[in-house]
């Protein structure tokens, strides 16, 4: 199965090969930020944006913090109740955990139909509402960012 052209001209041949090599299912998102806050490393690395806009198609979000290190358990007792709701909501199409610094620094990457679905789970769902109130009430992170995207173009191998 050959990669297209965007995909190599993006991350070069190596990389191509790689996820050839290593990888039985791939998925590669091109994305283009439009909202979110929050820093990463203490950089706004997808520069200036809006707090909110107006999209509301399919949208990929990803959530970044740094877990202090005395929050540990609190972060981590409540990160598999959370998944396997998410997993069962409408409107969820996928999702990826990405441990940047494992069990300190942590990522999740998810994929939703619409922003009003991705919503009603990140703030309607009781669970998820109360482990956002606790990370805030209790500073479970030292830092964390919110940004969301739109699909420009998704690939499948």
């Amino acid at each position: 199965m050959t990669c297209s052209v965007t995909v190599k001209a993006q991350f070069g041949n190596f990389i191509v090969k790689w996820f050839d090599l290593f990888c039985k299912k791939q998925t590669i998102y091109i994305l283009k930020p439009i909202e979110g806050h929050g820093l990463w490393d203490r950089k706004k690395v997808f520069g200036n944006l809006p707090a909110t806009t107006d999209y509301e198609g399919e949208i990929a979000v990803l959530t970044r913090a740094t877990i202090r290190l005395n929050k540990l358990r609190y972060f981590w007792r409540n990160v598999a109740p959370i998944a396997s709701q998410m997993s069962k909501t409408e409107g969820f199409k996928n999702s990826y955990g990405v441990g940047e610094v494992p069990w300190v620094k942590q990522a999740t990457f998810s994929v939703w139909e619409s922003k009003a679905m991705m919503k009603n789970f990140a703030y309607k769902m009781p669970q998820h509402k109360a482990v956002i109130k606790k990370t805030r009430k209790q500073k479970w992170y030292s830092e964390d960012m919110f940004t969301r995207f739109t699909i420009q173009q998704k690939i499948e191998k």
